[in-house]
């Protein structure tokens, strides 16, 4: 059995797999962690374990499971993927973009697949039905450009994240102004991005997560499969991969 653990900034999310089936999943605040974890994570089947983690310090703060586990990997830009990575900076990727674009192409080999995780960024990904990571864009988030407006233009008031009706577009009030101009305009700029990815690449599938998937998968006429897991899926095909590939050296070594 695999442990999952992906370090956000705010939260740590822990999923079990079996047979690449998740068994498990629970989202823990990062205060008291490790009593949390200990208590409510059956460990007693796990025999590989993967970590990600976007913020520093991660060994030490998950060093507690080296003690407790036979195998524990801490995914970097160097871990081995299942896919070909043609970024022109690898070393600059983030890490959960890596394990995103092996979610997708866990979900769909041999497919085009375009990845947008709608987050703090919302980020786009593209790999190709050859298992090509190409690369893709970064833009800011929801809460980010909310954030911008009051920084850079002292006037207008801090607005936080909230539902909004795109539908009705047209604000009547400086709040309401600035969460048509954020709403509507991401769920207008995805499905421009989505058509133009459509143009270049045939019989494209598009998978949405991320925060804010909730909210704007409904509001994206663009077909779209809308995917909370897939980053934890992606981990542990990463760590599959890993699991394989030792065999195979084992073997050829034999």
């Amino acid at each position: 059995m695999n442990l999952i653990i992906d370090e956000g900034n705010t939260s740590i999310k822990v999923a079990l797999f079996k047979k690449g089936i998740q068994t498990f999943f629970l989202s823990f605040a990062k205060d008291g962690f490790q009593e949390s974890f200990l208590s409510k994570v059956p460990l007693n089947e796990v025999t590989h374990c993967i970590i990600a983690s976007v913020v520093t310090e991660v060994k030490e703060r998950f060093s507690f499971l080296e003690q407790l586990l036979p195998d524990v990997l801490y995914l970097t830009a160097e871990t081995p993927v299942p896919f070909v990575n043609k970024y022109a900076t690898p070393h600059s990727l983030g890490i959960d973009r890596l394990a995103l674009v092996a979610g997708a192409v866990t979900r769909f080999p041999n497919r085009n697949v375009l990845i947008i995780d709608a987050g703090t960024c919302i980020t786009f990904d593209i790999v190709t039905d050859r298992k090509e990571y190409l690369g893709g864009a970064i833009a800011p988030g929801i809460a980010m450009r909310l954030k911008a407006m009051h920084h850079f233009t002292s006037k207008l008031p801090l607005v936080s994240e909230q539902f909004f009706d795109t539908e009705q577009f047209i604000g009547n009030t400086t709040e309401s102004c600035m969460l048509s101009g954020v709403y509507h305009n991401v769920a207008c700029e995805i499905e421009g991005v989505i058509k133009k990815y459509e143009a270049k690449f045939p019989s494209l599938i598009t998978i949405l997560t991320g925060g804010n998937q909730n909210y704007l998968q409904e509001r994206i006429k663009n077909q779209i499969f809308a995917g909370s897991y897939v980053l934890l899926e992606g981990l542990n095909a990463i760590l599959e991969y890993q699991t394989k590939e030792g065999e195979a050296h084992v073997t050829n070594i034999g």
